[in-house]
């Protein structure tokens, strides 16, 4: 498809013909429809491993972000927004340090973590499963983990998400473990998540969630093993805890899984969606303190480290 003559134009056309239904929301169902079938053939190039690169160098995403940036909460623009979703998720679901430093460098960040905070269930769950793709790759772990305003930004998403009612779902509680997990990785991060973890991720809140995902279970258990160690310093994988002697509140052994486990990227759904907020403004600082945010001479202990 992509060598083929004026077939990748014909659909950038598509996708730009519904950009004047986007604002005011005035998109059609069929009008939707149409649009996410391009996408689909947009997701198939986007996903060869020859025709990935030359997509993102094309600039071709830069075409995909107004799709998501809608403030709208009819199933049209939803099952617009989720479409593109799996665009991106097709980019990163096969690590791509390229890949993940043209969405670093773009305006991608900022509107995914609105998806996060006001999205359904299926939207959250993708739009996560991208962030965690991001931050596993070392330049992504690295850009997020460069300025505290960059930390608190997705930190404060991520503890918003597990604080809200009803429940997470499993699937989406997996991932969202696995990107505090990852982000522990980082020394300052790791120092900073000692005091910023939210609540319910160590008091047991979420055992009977986690009952039956062996690797979710193993990923809290490594997370929270790391947030006991002295700072600074993540225990080898199998070492024991090291607050109070013995296994973290509620967390019993767990049945096969390893931390190194991978996500499943999410299809289709038909959930009603949620309302949409304001854009996000990105991996900034979040506001006040009860966000997670740091004071300014935290900001200055987190860039001397």
């Amino acid at each position: 498809m992509w060598y083929s003559f004026g077939t990748m134009f014909v659909l950038l056309q598509e996708i730009i013909s519904v950009y004047p239904a986007l604002s005011p929301p005035t998109l059609s169902a069929s009008a939707s429809n149409r649009a996410c079938n391009v996408l689909a053939l947009l997701q198939s190039v986007a996903s060869h491993p020859e025709t990935k690169n030359l997509f993102l160098r094309a600039y071709y995403t830069e075409y995909l972000y107004p799709l998501l940036n809608t403030t709208s909460n009819a199933r049209s623009f939803e099952y617009l927004c989720l479409t593109t979703l799996g665009v991106l998720g097709a980019l990163v679901k096969v690590d791509d340090t390229e890949v993940v430093t043209s969405l670093l460098n773009s305006q991608f960040i900022p509107v995914c973590l609105q998806i996060m905070e006001t999205g359904n269930e299926l939207s959250k769950t993708v739009s996560t499963f991208i962030v965690q793709k991001i931050i596993l790759n070392e330049a992504g772990l690295q850009y997020i983990c460069a300025t505290p305003e960059r930390f608190y930004g997705i930190a404060s998403v991520l503890a918003s998400m597990v604080a809200e009612q009803p429940q997470p779902s499993t699937r989406l509680l997996k991932q969202i473990v696995r990107c505090y997990l990852r982000l522990s990785d980082d020394p300052r991060a790791c120092s900073a998540l000692q005091t910023h973890l939210p609540e319910v991720l160590t008091d047991g809140t979420f055992n009977s969630c986690l009952r039956d995902d062996p690797v979710a279970r193993s990923y809290l258990q490594q997370l929270l093993d790391n947030l006991a160690a002295p700072a600074g310093r993540a225990p080898p994988p199998g070492a024991a805890p090291a607050a109070a002697g013995g296994p973290h509140p509620g967390l019993g052994p767990v049945a096969g899984g390893s931390p190194g486990g991978s996500s499943q990227e999410a299809g289709p759904s038909h959930t009603a969606p949620a309302a949409r907020a304001a854009p996000h403004p990105g991996p900034g600082p979040a506001a006040g303190r009860s966000r997670g945010g740091l004071s300014k001479a935290g900001q200055s202990r987190w860039r001397r480290r």
